[in-house]
């Protein structure tokens, strides 16, 4: 499968293989942009600035649409393609094609709704006889680094917004999961959109790197670890940055829950593409009055998970991304039941897959509470009252999103006002997420926020034109 280079698919020098991670086949193979592609690439989006910049709001809302309704037309295809190249179960693989669709739906009509505003300006004597008018203007070049667990959908919010803006864009999607990214070029080039105006280079991290760096970029937007994105951040010059960092979201039980609705609900957070999500369920509090019922049938739910072959539709969960992640993923339990946490299920690894974990007795510094385990482990703690279940969720370097279930309205405004993070979710788990939604965290997980118009934003300029009359 060629890259997309500016408009036409080319090869490189450098091969990369595509391994589907349930099995280790090779899926398929591509290439690695090198720097004499990177560089074409920018010069050619930096040519495209202005045409995106006087694309018509219709040309931008004709070539979504057309985005949208072949990936539709195409959604098996592109399913199948992603549940290989990811492990991710076909279910969770058709449900992010369908996010896709929609995205790229959201973005056409917020490209016909461009913001602006008119301003008074006589508030003053100054401003007597004056008036403003406020228009966004385009950025200039985007460059969007994505992950590998929402291959698809997370490059798209990247690059859906900017074509909406009128930004020229660079993905560089993982190395482990280009594909369907790279398949999805296919119906961008029947779009007619500038040469220039959108290219999706896989590339190693070194060449990558210059994305963060060159100053012809005007904005980059980054999802994946705290780590890397920081360090980013400290050399992208005066480029806006924007970053979406992951977390260890945490979900609240009170006792006024719909408890059943609650299990169900943490079930598919915590272990939906095992926990490979940045909203991934990971820390649960529940009530002490209902704990030891909620942790006996959420044991015994997470025990009967349907594992196996992510090409199968009944399977609910699957292998993760690697074995060095799982490795990782194992060796966290292991610290964490030495430290005197107690494993309620769980804790097995074959290969790149890890059972389903629930841990209890943990402590707030062991890496499994603290950090960001981007795996198939829940630890679940009792609490006494619902302001120190809040002090125990806050007690992190993250703030990305959080759930609370409870039938008070009271809990429900004291959760929005007191838990710090950038979405507090009402009777649903911190995984959820709709695309047209801000999205984004505070403290380590990130700053800005994705969600297309919010993204737009970010994309786009304030100019005021004063005029007198």
């Amino acid at each position: 499968m060629d890259i997309f280079l500016a408009g036409r698919f080319v090869s490189t020098g450098t091969r990369l293989g595509v391994i589907n991670p349930y099995n280790g086949e090779v899926v398929a193979e591509t290439y690695l942009a090198g720097t004499a592609e990177l560089e074409e690439a920018v010069s050619s989006a930096c040519r495209a600035k202005p045409l995106m910049k006087n694309l018509p709001s219709y040309a931008r809302y004709q070539a979504l649409m057309h985005i949208r309704t072949r990936l539709a037309e195409r959604r098996a295809e592109f399913a199948l393609l992603l549940m290989k190249e990811s492990g991710k179960p076909m279910r969770y693989a058709l449900g992010e094609i369908d996010r896709s669709i929609q995205t790229f739906t959201v973005a056409a009509e917020e490209s016909r709704r461009l913001p602006s505003e008119y301003l008074s300006l006589d508030w003053t004597r100054a401003g007597e006889r004056k008036e403003g008018l406020v228009k966004y203007f385009p950025v200039g070049v985007v460059a969007g680094i994505a992950p590998f667990n929402f291959p698809l959908n997370l490059a798209v919010h990247k690059l859906a917004p900017a074509i909406a803006a009128g930004c020229p864009v660079i993905i560089k999607p993982s190395s482990a999961t280009p594909l369907s990214t790279l398949l999805l070029s296919e119906i961008i080039a029947e779009t007619g959109l500038p040469e220039g105006a959108v290219s999706v280079l896989p590339m190693d991290r070194e060449t990558g790197n210059r994305l963060v760096t060159d100053p012809r970029i005007a904005l980059l937007s980054f999802t994946g670890s705290p780590e890397v994105g920081w360090r980013m951040k400290a050399a992208a010059g005066r480029k806006k940055v924007v970053l979406e960092l992951g977390g260890n979201a945490g979900v609240i039980v009170t006792e006024s829950a719909d408890v059943q609705s609650a299990l169900q609900k943490c079930i598919t957070g915590a272990f939906s593409y095992s926990g490979q999500v940045c909203i991934h369920t990971q820390r649960i509090y529940v009530q002490q009055r209902i704990f030891a019922q909620f942790a006996e049938q959420f044991t015994h739910l997470v025990q009967n998970l349907r594992t196996g072959d992510p090409a199968l539709p009944e399977t609910e969960f699957s292998a993760m991304i690697d074995e060095a992640n799982a490795v990782r993923v194992e060796q966290w339990i292991a610290e964490a039941v030495a430290g005197g946490a107690r494993l309620l299920c769980g804790g097995m690894r074959e290969g790149t897959l890890v059972e389903p974990t629930v841990l209890t007795g943990t402590q707030p510094y062991m890496k499994v509470c603290g950090e960001e385990v981007f795996g198939p482990v829940v630890t679940l703690e009792p609490y006494d009252d619902f302001a120190q279940a809040i002090e125990q969720l806050n007690d992190s370097r993250f703030g990305l999103q959080a759930g609370v279930f409870t039938n008070s309205l009271h809990v429900m405004n004291t959760a929005f006002s007191d838990i710090e993070t950038g979405g507090v979710i009402i009777n649903d788990v911190p995984t959820f997420r709709v695309d047209h939604m801000p999205y984004g965290g505070i403290k380590d997980s990130g700053q800005g926020r994705e969600g297309v118009k919010y993204a737009m934003m970010d994309m786009l300029e304030p100019r005021i034109l004063v005029k007198e009359f």
